[in-house]
Order: structure tokens, then C-alpha cells, then sequence
């Protein structure tokens, strides 16, 4: 099973989004909406902060780093419920890896805070010039040598959706974060959309050998 990160193991959206708006209010003194972070998403920050500050995207990285892992504070734990989960899971021997569009240090922030490193076997993360997430799903799958039948993968956006099925795995909608767009997933028409985490636990449950 493979999980997105953002919205998905942890409400860490509006952590990226205030690390963000931290960030360029530094360099340009330009105060950004949430909406307008937000329609930025796509590529990793570090393709965000290219396109935003082209020419000081290196050090303002940096910053961007210490305000995302400052703020992290306001999310210390994965959604309630989760952790019990993962420990079934990894205990009947179910194979866990992360597939995410942020950069792969800010994903390593958040797995170490939200004590996921215990759980799962690495982190595919995204890239500066745009979505990547069926060649980072597909990854997981060469490393394992499974099917992709046999493999689900649960984001909280419609295009984890879209990815899922891209790389031909069951799509598992995660409609459970105060961010998330249950009408939105359900356009997509993935496999299963669950709004909770206990009613996505019953499923994976069932689901895992």
C-alpha cells in the first residue's frame, strides 16, 4: 500500500502554504493568499520557489525548510487512527511506501516529526518541473516486484486519483482532512472514497493478506 503525505498521513497542507507565504513575504515582502499558494501546487517547492524567486530560489529554500519545519509544531501526529493502522499493517507483513509532490527534504521532515520512518520502506517525492506521481507509484512497484493490481495507492486529490490509475493500481480516495474535496474525488471515480479514517481502516483491514 502506498500513501500520499500531504492531507493524507498528516494535516500538513496548511503548513506548506504558511511556510510558503513566510517565505516570500521575506523576499518580496508580498503577502500571499492560501488560495493562491494552493494553485501553485504541481511541482515540489522547489519548482515553486523557481518560478517565484528565480534568482534566489537556492537560499530561499532554505528558508522555506527551517519556517516548514518550525510550523510543524501545529502538527505533530499523523490523523487519529493511523498509527494503529500502519502497526496492523506492517505487522502482517503489508509492504508501506510514500509517493508525494513535495521535495524529498520536507517529506523526510515530516515523516521524522510524524514518526512515519518506522513504517514505511522509503519516500518517492516530487519534482521541480511538475506532477510525477505514477513514475514514483510505479518505482515502488519495480522495488517490490508485485503487480500493480495488487497494490493501493490513497491520496486526498483528485489527481492521486488520476495517478493511481495511471499506474494501473486500486485508487483509494482519502477524504478525511480538513482540506480535501470528498465531491471533487468522487468525480474521479477511484476504486473506494472513504471520509474517515476508521471506515478506511475497515477497508484496509479487509483488504491487506
Amino acid at each position: 500500500m502506498i500513501f500520499d503525505l500531504d492531507g493524507t498521513l498528516g494535516e500538513t497542507v496548511p503548513i506548506c502554504i504558511q511556510a510558503f507565504q513566510q517565505t516570500v513575504h521575506h523576499y518580496l515582502g508580498q503577502s500571499l493568499t492560501a488560495p493562491e499558494v494552493v494553485a501553485m501546487f504541481g511541482p515540489s517547492e522547489e519548482g515553486m520557489l523557481q518560478r517565484h524567486l528565480p534568482q534566489t530560489w537556492r537560499e530561499a529554500l532554505e528558508v522555506y525548510l527551517t519556517e516548514y519545519e518550525r510550523a510543524h509544531v501545529t502538527c505533530p501526529a499523523p490523523f487519529s487512527g493511523l498509527t494503529t493502522l500502519l502497526t496492523g499493517l506492517r505487522r502482517r507483513g503489508l509492504r508501506l511506501g510514500i509517493v508525494t509532490g513535495k521535495g524529498l527534504r520536507s517529506a523526510r521532515i515530516s515523516a521524522r516529526v510524524l514518526g512515519l520512518d518506522a513504517y514505511f520502506e522509503g519516500i518517492e517525492a516530487g519534482s521541480a518541473d511538475g506532477p510525477v506521481k505514477p513514475a514514483g507509484i510505479r518505482a515502488f512497484l519495480a522495488r517490490w516486484a508485485v503487480a500493480p493490481e495488487t497494490v493501493a495507492y490513497v491520496g486526498d486529490a483528485p489527481y492521486d486519483v488520476d495517478a493511481a490509475k495511471h499506474a494501473g493500481v486500486i485508487s483509494v480516495a482519502a477524504a478525511w482532512a480538513a482540506s480535501s474535496n470528498a465531491a471533487a474525488l468522487a468525480a474521479r471515480q477511484p476504486h473506494v472514497l472513504f471520509e474517515s479514517v476508521a471506515d478506511f481502516a475497515v477497508w484496509a483491514e479487509h483488504a491487506s493478506p
